[in-house]
């Protein structure tokens, strides 16, 4: 007795063929993995610094005084004291280095003061700081550090008058300083959503698209129609296999950046699915952009541009490098547009601030309606023959 055709089953086992060939192309095991890894390896150490004011110590500087001190000891502020005074010079005029320091005990300020001998006649040091046009920001950075200094030694003085005067100096001003005890917001938490999108993207749009014009090429999917396979059970069987190469993709990396770089997730297992659902759900909106250019495109060499016209704007724009909030305003807002910018948005509200699927609604429903426009123009573009 002949055994009954089933659908279900022809969908798998195009899927296990399909995603056997996923793991023989370099290609996909490049952009999917190794890409976001090696991003996230050099992000994750070099990205997480902060902001490096480099000062010029001038020869002849007196690096014993209080003020050179509390530079050194400025996590912000490199001092360099290799550099001859014209190699500084030239590197401050290049932005290579951002300041010059000169720090002279003032002479005039030994004498003694009769009527307080605490307190010297004349300021008791002498900055010369130079400063470029090519480094105007961390100028101000390192002008703020030298303010707060100059502030805590005025301070002493002060105190010193006010032991001589028996009129009180009041406060300028009441401060009151209050830390918020929190989440320390590392680098690794900003960067590897945006590759985790980055993977997904990569996929979804340049893995369907070669794929489905590969089978048309080859007559692979005209062969299908000599048999009862269904067309649907063609498109579900290739998207099965993607989604899983993803996810298991999506998985490795979240345990690598977890486990090696300290990748924050609040809730552990349960925002890790969470992460994975919304990896789902953005490759299928992702694999529509890939069905539309298979569609348009002729020939295997027309889909790398096509492809970089969807995807490079939203590498880029995304957050995926770098916040959107450093972009122009007016790019913002087309920043904002972008179905990538979203789904970053949303895992990283998952993973950092343990938000649930229900927490991140806005950003599904942008998602919801960006598949709903793209599968729409792939239904006219796809083409089976």
């Amino acid at each position: 007795m002949n055994q009954k055709y089933s659908n279900t089953r022809a969908t798998l086992a195009i899927a296990r063929a399909s995603f056997r060939s996923i793991l023989r192309s370099p290609s996909a095991v490049v952009f999917s993995l190794a890409f976001p890894l090696i991003f996230i390896v050099v992000f994750a150490n070099i990205g997480g610094g902060g902001m490096s004011v480099d000062v010029g110590v001038a020869k002849g500087c007196d690096t014993t005084s209080v003020i050179y001190k509390a530079l050194a000891k400025n996590k912000i502020i490199h001092l360099i004291k290799d550099q001859s005074a014209d190699e500084m010079k030239k590197n401050l005029a290049k932005g290579s280095i951002d300041a010059i320091l000169d720090l002279k005990v003032n002479k005039d300020a030994l004498s003694i003061n009769p009527l307080a001998p605490a307190i010297p006649r004349k300021a008791p040091f002498e900055v010369n700081v130079q400063y470029s046009h090519a480094s105007a920001d961390k100028g101000a950075v390192l002008k703020s550090a030298l303010n707060n200094i100059f502030y805590q030694i005025q301070s002493v003085q002060v105190k010193e008058i006010q032991k001589l005067s028996p009129v009180p100096i009041p406060k300028a001003v009441d401060l009151k300083e209050t830390i918020v005890t929190g989440r320390e917001y590392k680098y690794i938490d900003f960067i590897l959503p945006g590759q985790l999108g980055f993977s997904l993207l990569s996929s979804g749009v340049f893995g369907t698209a070669f794929v489905f014009l590969s089978l048309r090429i080859m007559l692979v999917i005209k062969r299908f129609f000599a048999t009862p396979v269904k067309r649907s059970s063609i498109v579900l069987g290739e998207a099965i296999a993607r989604i899983v190469f993803a996810l298991l993709g999506a998985l490795f990396i979240i345990v690598i950046g977890h486990f090696v770089f300290g990748f924050t997730l609040i809730h552990g297992i349960t925002t890790v699915l969470n992460m994975l659902v919304l990896c789902t759900i953005g490759l299928i909106i992702f694999m529509g952009f890939g069905f539309t250019i298979s569609g348009i495109a002729k020939n295997e060499s027309s889909i790398p541009p096509i492809s970089n016209i969807i995807t490079m704007p939203q590498f880029l724009l995304s957050g995926t490098f770098f916040s959107v909030t450093a972009f122009p305003v007016w790019l913002q807002h087309l920043s904002n547009v972008l179905p990538l910018t979203h789904l970053n948005n949303a895992m990283r509200k998952v993973a950092f601030e343990g938000a649930g699927l229900g927490d991140v609604t806005h950003q599904l429903f942008i998602l919801l309606l960006w598949g709903i426009g793209v599968y729409a123009v792939a239904v006219k573009t796809f083409k089976w023959e």
